[in-house]
């Protein structure tokens, strides 16, 4: 009898043993998922900040520093663009009589075939414009920036150059002449001659 009494107890420790310990591995799951679920959640909350420190530095990073505009063949008489960075806008054929453009950013802005009679350009950053076929008839050119503009067959009959820095603008010959009749004054940016700009003899 106490035999079978041993037996029974070693077999009901035994049990509780087995009970003690699901309990222990089900308390030891429970905290594992709590834990992943903790992982994850967090896990999704710093995926979501970076993807958004990559949207901002993106966005920010190649946004452009001034909108190209357009105003081709527009009828701008007088207007008054001082100051403005205008870059890689396009005035192709418009009409900017007596316009004012004194110290804009013009870098890379397309003047194909405009009218800039008498318009103001003094100081104005005009580096790789296009100004071929331009009417620039007694413009104010004064220490602008004309370096690498292309300016053929672009025409500057009265126009004021002193100061002008025409390093690399492809000019004609014969307008070449004509505007080192006119050469004088140095560029306050560059320092370059405007007589030397255009290889004027």
């Amino acid at each position: 009898m106490n035999a079978t009494n041993s037996r029974l107890s070693d077999a009901c420790g035994g049990l509780r043993l087995r009970t003690a310990g699901s309990k222990l591995d089900s308390s030891r799951t429970k905290l594992g998922l709590k834990h992943k679920t903790d992982h994850r959640i967090w896990a999704s909350i710093l995926s979501l900040f970076l993807w958004g420190m990559i949207v901002i530095t993106a966005t920010v990073g190649f946004a452009p520093t001034a909108l190209a505009l357009e105003y081709n063949k527009e009828i701008l008489v007088e207007a008054d663009f001082s100051g403005r960075d205008l870059t890689d806008s396009s005035f192709t054929k418009a009409n900017l009589r007596q316009s004012n453009f004194s110290h804009a950013n013009l870098n890379g802005v397309s003047f194909f075939a405009a009218n800039l009679e008498s318009a103001n350009l003094e100081g104005s950053d005009l580096r790789n414009a296009t100004l071929d076929s331009a009417r620039l008839v007694r413009a104010n050119l004064t220490n602008a920036l004309l370096e690498g503009a292309f300016a053929a067959n672009a025409r500057f009959d009265g126009a004021i150059i002193d100061g002008a820095d025409f390093t690399d603008t492809l000019l004609r010959s014969d307008e070449q002449k004509k505007l080192c009749k006119l050469a004088k004054g140095t560029n306050p940016i560059t320092g370059r001659d405007t007589r030397d700009t255009l290889f004027c003899p």
